[in-house]
């Protein structure tokens, strides 16, 4: 598994401190949720943010996650700002197709997010143009809600579809409410990636949280050959 703690539930007064106390934790992915107020009911940051933190960390992975109104208009500049991968909502993209092939082309991996309630069924289409699949497990806005159970089965829907339209190494990723307790579960499911943010930031000391996460996704059976997972792992910023 790879875990990317969502930086909405870290310190804002240290952000940069923190950075590279993740980097000694051996954290290698960084998840950074951009939400406009507009798409999902909070404000939270946007490019000088993220520009600034990528000037405090060559090594982490910045997991852009664009929670907004039509945000192929902010690719670019997101893209400038130092994100290495940039996830944009189906819902919030009429020409999704061509919002991801606009991230593609500024060099950043390209990824699809959807909401609890979203059939990702348009995925079928999109094999050839996605990099990795976001399935939120919480309705966006805040950081502490809880896991949404019917989430798990979409999970596997969405491992289904894409080994089916000959995407087998696109990685899945879910969002909210994951923690040591349930990522067992999610990576048997067919889970890759794992956003968490107060289930990551509030049990100090970093490494020892990590390392209960790794733990707990050890204890997942039947995963076998996980074609997403390792292709994944090679995954490294754009500036390192």
């Amino acid at each position: 598994m790879i875990l990317s703690p969502s930086l909405l539930s870290a310190d804002f007064a240290r952000l940069g401190a923190v950075c590279q106390e993740l980097e000694e934790a051996g954290i290698e992915w960084l998840h950074l949720d951009v939400i406009d107020g507009a798409f999902a009911p909070n404000i939270t940051f946007g490019q000088p943010v993220i520009k600034s933190l990528r000037k405090m960390s060559q090594k982490l992975f910045f997991d852009v996650h664009i929670m907004a109104e039509t945000p192929s208009r902010y690719v670019q500049s997101f893209a400038d700002a130092g994100a290495d991968l940039i996830v944009v909502h189906a819902e919030s993209e009429t020409h999704l197709q061509r919002a991801l092939c606009a991230i593609r082309e500024t060099g950043c991996r390209a990824g699809v997010a959807f909401n609890p309630s979203t059939d990702p069924a348009c995925l079928r289409w999109l094999a050839d143009d996605v990099d990795l699949v976001l399935l939120m497990s919480v309705n966006p806005g805040f950081s502490g809600q809880q896991f949404i159970p019917s989430v798990l089965p979409k999970v596997r829907y969405v491992r289904s579809i894409l080994d089916e339209h000959g995407a087998e190494t696109v990685p899945v990723e879910v969002d909210g409410g994951v923690c040591p307790e349930n990522v067992a579960s999610l990576v048997e499911a067919g889970a890759d990636v794992f956003v968490s943010g107060s289930a990551f930031f509030k049990f100090p000391p970093f490494g020892e949280r990590h390392k209960a996460f790794a733990h707990a996704a050890g204890k997942a059976s039947g995963t076998g050959s996980r074609p997403a997972l390792a292709h994944v792992r090679q995954w490294k910023p754009r500036r390192g």
